[in-house]
């Protein structure tokens, strides 16, 4: 088989400080929303307890996946450092995890995107709007990946600006009886069910090791924004889980109407200011930017991923092409514009997120066996940057990881059923692909 290595590369154009806010930007929507239906089922305390046990496992994650991003530095990610430790089988189910992940997380975003836009313009549907922000942000990521991240640095910061303002607009209406009341409502068994929406919170940064072709000195630079942003991110998770919580308890927060809300900032906003006024409308405003910014970040990832997977003859030879004009992987990222809106069609926001989060877990397992493996196999090799406390920092996370993705898939044993049955299908036509290139 003949593999597309002599194809022109990725334009190398990325700071540290476009790092930072493609990592917090990735995740920064996981503070908006999605989250709060974790509190549905397992009320404040349950939430906060698996948020607790899921920020050991990002903080210990983040800086161990840090080293392996520093060590190969390509777009593929998880793909490249299974398939370099385990063999190509393997490097297949890491890779395709991470590119579910990728795919998935974006139409929840989507949904979110249009609901808070339709705050504004009722008339709207909410699935135009969607539509309509995937055609926008694809387009932009095809133009190149300056543009793209400088836009990604502007409305992080946009965002985090936000969660600040609403943080301090929230807790002088703080009380204590709103995190107490109806706290554990379904026990240890809510616990486990607000597993996949805690893990929302901080889902995709690890998105920013696929850019690590395309910056300037990955080996230095990769380590500043991974520490950097997951730092940044515990701190607004934090602080927008007491904040919003806090104003009028959990329920306020998740249901809206007697249905599900995609956006509990704005309700929990809405009951200080009410649902009309001129700071309610400037924050539902601005925090738009925090769902774009994780949307627009996400579909960077999963253009990266998707075209490493085309580029080593995993997956149609096409989906490995670079455009000539914008040096950005295109054809990936219209492939995946595609999936994601079919997806967005379903309409199952708590679903697609689960699904998101189960790939995403799947990469973490994977990365975390291949940092063992590869630290067996290559003692000697030169590793620009090595995580702390090794061994106890990988292993850590590899066993919260396991153990939540069996909890996950227990109590959203549907949910796990489709991820399996796309991971077994996907594996299969793999074979049959790669086995015909190969001949």
């Amino acid at each position: 088989m003949e593999i597309a290595e002599n194809k022109p590369g990725l334009k190398k154009a990325l700071t540290p400080l476009m790092l930072w806010g493609l990592g917090v930007g990735y995740v920064i929507s996981g503070m908006y929303f999605g989250w709060n239906l974790g509190l549905k089922e397992g009320g404040t305390l349950g939430m906060a307890i698996a948020t607790f046990f899921i920020i050991i496992l990002y903080s210990c994650f983040s800086f161990s996946y840090a080293e392996l991003a520093c060590f190969i530095p390509k777009a593929g990610g998880v793909f490249d450092y299974a398939n370099k430790a385990m063999g190509k089988d393997i490097g297949f189910i890491a890779g395709m995890a991470q590119i579910i992940e990728f795919v998935f997380a974006p139409p929840a975003i989507a949904f979110a995107i249009g609901t808070y836009f339709n705050l504004f313009f009722p008339t709207i549907p909410v699935l135009h709007i969607s539509i309509g922000a995937y055609f926008i942000f694809t387009l932009l990521n095809i133009s190149g990946i300056k543009a793209a991240a400088t836009f990604e640095l502007i409305i992080t910061i946009f965002a985090v600006v936000e969660l600040l303002i609403f943080a301090g607009i929230t807790l002088p209406h703080f009380e204590v009886k709103n995190l107490e009341h109806n706290a554990f409502p379904h026990g240890w068994a809510g616990v486990f069910a607000a597993l996949p929406f805690a893990v929302w919170f901080f889902l995709g940064i690890e998105g920013l090791a696929n850019v690590a072709e395309e910056t300037k000195n990955p080996q230095r630079d990769i380590l500043k924004g991974f520490g950097s942003a997951i730092i940044t991110l515990v701190v607004l998770c934090i602080l927008t889980f007491i904040s919003a919580v806090g104003v009028a308890g959990w329920e306020v927060i998740v249901f809206k109407g007697g249905t599900e809300s995609d956006s509990p900032l704005p309700l929990a906003m809405g009951k200080i200011v009410g649902n009309n006024g001129l700071m309610f409308h400037m924050l539902v405003t601005i925090g738009l930017f925090g769902l774009v910014a994780s949307f627009h970040g996400l579909i960077l990832a999963a253009g990266r991923s998707t075209f490493e997977f085309g580029k080593m003859g995993f997956a149609p030879k096409f989906l490995g092409n670079i455009n000539g004009k914008f040096k950005t992987p295109a054809n990936a990222l219209l492939i995946n514009m595609v999936v994601g809106i079919i997806i967005l069609l379903t309409n199952k926001t708590g679903h697609i997120i689960t699904i998101a989060v189960l790939g995403a877990l799947t990469l973490y397992i994977l990365a975390m066996i291949s940092l063992v493996i590869l630290r067996k196999k290559e003692p000697d090799a030169s590793r620009p940057f090595k995580v702390p406390g090794y061994p106890v920092t990988p292993v850590l996370a590899l066993v919260i990881a396991s153990v939540t993705f069996v909890l996950i898939s227990y109590y959203w044993y549907e949910m796990a059923l489709i991820y399996g049955g796309l991971l077994i299908l996907s594996y299969i036509l793999f074979k049959v692909f790669y086995k015909n290139q190969s001949s």
